[in-house]
C-alpha cells in the first residue's frame, strides 16, 4: 500500500465485500457505534471502501445511520493499489482489511479477519489507543 499524505490525524481505512450482507453490516455498524471514541476522542478519520455503486453506499449509510464516508470503488482500483482485492482481484469484491495510518502518514496497522468482522473495530481502538499515548509521551 502506499503510503497516504499526511493529514495531521490519523486514518482508518476499512475494506470490505459488500453492502448489506451480515458480515459487512456488523463491521460497518461496529465502525457506527465506536465512532465515539475513534472519532471523537482520537481524532481519526474513517472510511470505508468497497466495490458497491455510490448509490448502494447512499442506501446503507442511509438504513445504518453510518457517520462516515464510504468510497464506492466499482472498477476495483483502489482495492488492488491497496492490495485488498479477493483471490488477486479475480473475484469482483474487496477483501476484509484495515488500514490504520498515523498522523504522520505512516502505515502503523493492518488488520486482516475475514470472517471476524467486529475484530477489526476491536484491533483500530487498541491501535489508536496506543498512539494517542506515544503522541501524548
Amino acid at each position: 500500500m502506499a503510503e497516504p499524505r499526511s493529514s495531521g490525524k490519523p486514518l482508518v481505512i476499512y475494506f470490505y465485500p459488500k453492502d448489506f450482507t451480515p458480515g459487512c453490516t456488523r463491521e460497518a455498524c461496529s465502525f457506527r457505534d465506536n465512532f465515539a471514541e475513534i472519532a471523537d476522542a482520537r481524532g481519526a478519520t474513517v472510511i470505508g471502501v468497497s466495490r458497491d455503486s455510490v448509490e448502494s453506499h447512499r442506501k446503507f449509510i442511509e438504513r445504518h445511520g453510518l457517520p462516515f464516508q464510504l468510497l464506492a470503488d466499482e472498477d476495483g482500483a483502489i482495492s488492488k493499489a491497496c492490495g485488498a482485492t479477493m483471490l488477486g482481484g479475480l473475484l469482483p469484491v474487496s477483501k476484509r482489511v484495515t488500514y490504520v495510518v498515523d498522523a504522520k502518514g505512516v502505515v502503523r496497522g493492518v488488520f486482516d479477519h475475514t470472517f471476524a468482522a467486529e475484530k477489526h473495530v476491536a484491533d483500530v481502538r487498541a491501535l489508536l489507543a496506543e498512539l494517542s499515548s506515544e503522541a501524548s509521551a
